[in-house]
């Protein structure tokens, strides 16, 4: 016979299971749902396009698709599920399996209809608007290294530009003609670093990039060469960084297989591939690493193709100026496009 002692001890102990049960079909629905009880896991989107929007007096994170372009923080409003809400926030996270999960789910899910906006009213920002550092690879072309006569540098050549360079898709570049006049510009493949990357080997190097992008590295050549040597000087005044629209991840880019090229008011004037590189994307990342520590949405520019205005002869080179307008594409990454502008009357 079973006593009372033994009925509210068995009683107990299948309350507990059923308790546990509860709470594990609970954990799971969490999951699916991206609520609190989603998975924490970090690393890399992928099989996206992704962009920066400019909405409503913010910066935000799009992802390029088939029914527009997905207002991120809106569509994980609607659905109700945690979503990084912009670029950095998603590079620096490492927030990438959450993002694909609130982008498949969109794309399925009718709730999330009004996040969908036609891509020709995007208004874009810079694909990163708050990398810790970005490093730039100059030199990395053979054939530009053989049209300004310099050697083949036999280690990449490093210098820096600072985020007051960002600029935007779309944008303008105010020319600083107060203190230069020898403008010229630099199409360019940026890598957007995704996970720490610290004494990477050569092997390992690719697996800590995000994605890639289409950018330009906008220089003063008088302040770069004729004031004793000062790249940063000459690199880094407002708006020198323009850089998007679209950042495409690592999983379907080959970054040193892309045709590149550069057009002047609809003129061509750099026409190349990066399989022209003198360090490749695997060098770079490799040795950059083993000097100084690259952080999730830090930005390494990889060095211009032949075609820049300093190239010319210098009787055939002509300064860009207010009016001007730019345009660079990458194979598979987009094309971006910026203004040049005189400076703003105070």
């Amino acid at each position: 016979m079973t006593t009372r002692r033994d009925f509210l001890r068995i009683a107990g102990s299948a309350g507990v299971a059923a308790a546990a049960g509860s709470a594990s079909v609970g954990a799971a629905a969490g999951k699916a749902a991206g609520g609190p009880g989603a998975s924490q896991q970090r690393g890399t989107a992928r099989g996206l396009t992704l962009c920066t929007l400019r909405r409503e007096g913010e910066y935000r994170l799009g992802a390029r698709t088939d029914k527009g372009v997905l207002d991120v923080k809106a569509a994980s409003a609607l659905l109700g599920m945690h979503a990084p809400a912009t670029m950095d926030d998603l590079l620096q996270g490492e927030d990438g399996p959450r993002l694909n999960a609130v982008v498949k789910a969109a794309l399925e899910n009718g709730r999330a209809k009004a996040a969908f906006l036609p891509e020709a009213s995007i208004d874009f920002g810079p694909v990163v608007t708050r990398p810790e550092k970005i490093v730039c690879v100059g030199l990395n072309y053979r054939k530009h290294a053989q049209e300004i006569g310099a050697p083949i540098p036999k280690q990449p050549v490093l210098f820096s530009k600072f985020n007051n360079t960002l600029n935007r898709h779309g944008g303008t570049v105010e020319l600083p003609t107060a203190v230069a006049r020898k403008f010229d510009y630099e199409c360019e493949l940026v890598i957007v670093m995704g996970r720490t990357a610290k004494d990477v080997s050569e092997a390992d190097a690719l697996s800590h990039v995000a994605g890639y992008c289409t950018g330009n590295d906008f220089t003063a050549r008088d302040l770069q060469l004729e004031t004793g040597g000062q790249w940063i000087a000459g690199k880094t005044p407002d708006q020198f960084a323009p850089l998007g629209p679209w950042m495409v991840t690592a999983d379907q880019i080959d970054p040193d297989a892309l045709k590149i090229e550069l057009r002047l008011n609809g003129e061509t004037r750099q026409s190349s591939s990066t399989s022209d590189f003198i360090f490749n994307s695997r060098q770079m990342i490799s040795y950059i690493s083993r000097i100084l520590t690259l952080r999730p949405g830090d930005l390494v520019f990889t060095g211009t193709p032949e075609g820049v205005i300093q190239g010319k002869p210098e009787a055939q080179r002509v300064w860009l100026k207010p009016g001007d307008e730019i345009a660079c594409s990458l194979e598979k990454l987009g094309e971006l496009r910026f203004r040049l502008t005189g400076p703003k009357s105070v």
